[in-house]
């Protein structure tokens, strides 16, 4: 389906190209008809922020807007005003922007008409042809990962050289990866490293997607992690000097690495539409759009392993994905996303090799060797303070794994040295792999199944 070309969009490309890879930054918007939006959608939203602020000045109307003051939301208070429906009651700097402005009772009306459809009242959306244009332009920043850059990746990791051989090939390829083995040999460490080698550049998002009448939040401070930009005023202080710069309705982020665990449910990878507030949440993949998703725990979700792969097929496949508004009409949204999924149960138990056939990396994580153990518990020593020796490795291998026929896991010299160090502040005595720490932690942290 053809996406409709916009005045921004058109500008856009005049000046970067339409080339994938050009750099994507936000152009200045300077005239309410370059926002995408009606003149009535953004006189409402600007009575909803004076409805629920009270009193504010216009440029922190237009910074609650993200929106320039200057010809946009000067523009929008001077027909407010002149349809009396706010009020100036006084002056707290220079320059109109400085006015402090009241809502009227003709204009209380009006605001509560528009909190009937929907509650938003935050920065102005982006129409959504403009969000998915954006995110092709911007594509994932994604280098070609050779060996020598996984060592350096991969440095803090301890890890065969098969399973270390086929995670290369798996960044590469931008599709899809499955890891599974059993538990605590670094599963989510690895898909946090595969984010690290694939997500080189930083990437604008808008804060809100507007999609026919309505509202999808996108940005939120638990997926998204601002990048630093330093001619751009920080949120809460001035939209005037981002107004110069670029567009401030947008936002720019580290590339997203989104996780999602047992709690990922299938209404979940569709629009969220908040009856109360009325306006919706960006489903989990959207809002991992340019990055990676973490589906973590697969197969402890509430819905069916099965089920949630079928999910993915036309995304995987055509890297489009379809939402639905709760009026029933689908929309299109590219989907710019690297699928992982980590799983410590038996494949064979979670869906069948047909399924696993649409996921195209399989890496085993493995049961750490001897060797890697040593190693792992050298490094987790020396990062914590926990005095090493061979002589107490060897010791708690042969009581608490070799007797007891205890499988080894990579995340146990972590939790080993932890308990240690909780012992040793206790007793006041140095943290160190003697025979009695080692045994108290040891018997502090297995379970005798």
């Amino acid at each position: 389906m053809a996406i409709p070309r916009s005045p921004i969009q058109s500008r856009g490309e005049a000046r970067y190209g339409t080339a994938p890879n050009a750099r994507f930054v936000p152009l200045p918007i300077n005239q309410i008809e370059e926002t995408g939006l009606s003149k009535l959608w953004l006189q409402d939203l600007a009575l909803k922020i004076l409805y629920f602020r009270g009193y504010a000045t216009g440029f922190a109307i237009a910074e609650d807007m993200a929106l320039p003051y200057a010809s946009i939301v000067e523009a929008i208070m001077e027909t407010l005003k002149r349809e009396q429906l706010i009020e100036i009651k006084t002056q707290v700097g220079f320059g109109e922007g400085s006015f402090q402005y009241a809502i009227t009772e003709a204009g209380m009306a009006r605001a509560r008409e528009a909190l009937e459809r929907s509650q938003y009242a935050g920065p102005a959306p982006v129409p959504l042809d403009i969000y998915n244009e954006a995110i092709r332009r911007q594509g994932r920043g994604r280098p070609t990962v050779h060996a020598r850059s996984m060592r350096l990746s991969l440095a803090d990791l301890v890890l065969s050289e098969r399973t270390f051989h086929s995670i290369g090939p798996a960044v590469n390829s931008g599709a899809s990866i499955f890891l599974y083995g059993p538990p605590g040999n670094g599963k989510t460490s690895i898909a946090r490293a595969i984010g690290n080698m694939s997500l080189q550049e930083d990437m604008y998002i808008p804060y809100a997607i507007y999609i026919d009448g309505q509202v999808v939040k996108l940005y939120d401070s638990v997926n998204h992690i601002r990048a630093d930009e330093p001619d751009i005023a920080p949120p809460g202080t001035t939209s005037l000097k981002a107004a110069n710069k670029r567009d401030p309705r947008w936002v720019k982020i580290q590339r997203p690495f989104v996780v999602v665990g047992g709690e990922l449910t299938l209404a979940g990878l569709d629009l969220v539409f908040d009856d109360v507030n009325k306006y919706y949440e960006a489903p989990f993949q959207v809002k991992a759009n340019g990055g990676v998703l973490l589906i973590d725990d697969f197969g402890r979700q509430q819905v069916r392993p099965r089920d949630l792969l079928n999910r993915w097929i036309v995304p995987l496949e055509n890297r489009i994905d379809y939402l639905t508004l709760h009026t029933g009409r689908k929309v299109e949204v590219p989907f710019d996303v690297l699928l992982v999924f980590s799983t410590n149960l038996p494949p064979r138990d979670l869906v069948d090799e047909a399924f696993l056939r649409r996921l195209r990396h399989k890496i085993f994580v493995e049961d750490p060797t001897y060797e890697n153990f040593r190693d792992i518990f050298k490094k987790v020593s020396e990062s914590k303070g926990v005095k090493y020796s061979d002589k107490g490795l060897a010791y708690l291998l042969q009581e608490w794994y070799i007797k007891p026929n205890r499988k080894l896991r990579a995340s146990h010299p972590r939790e080993i040295c932890d308990q240690i160090l909780d012992i040793s502040r206790y007793l006041n005595v140095e943290p160190e792999l003697t025979k009695d720490l080692l045994d108290r932690a040891a018997e502090a942290y297995f379970v005798n199944m």
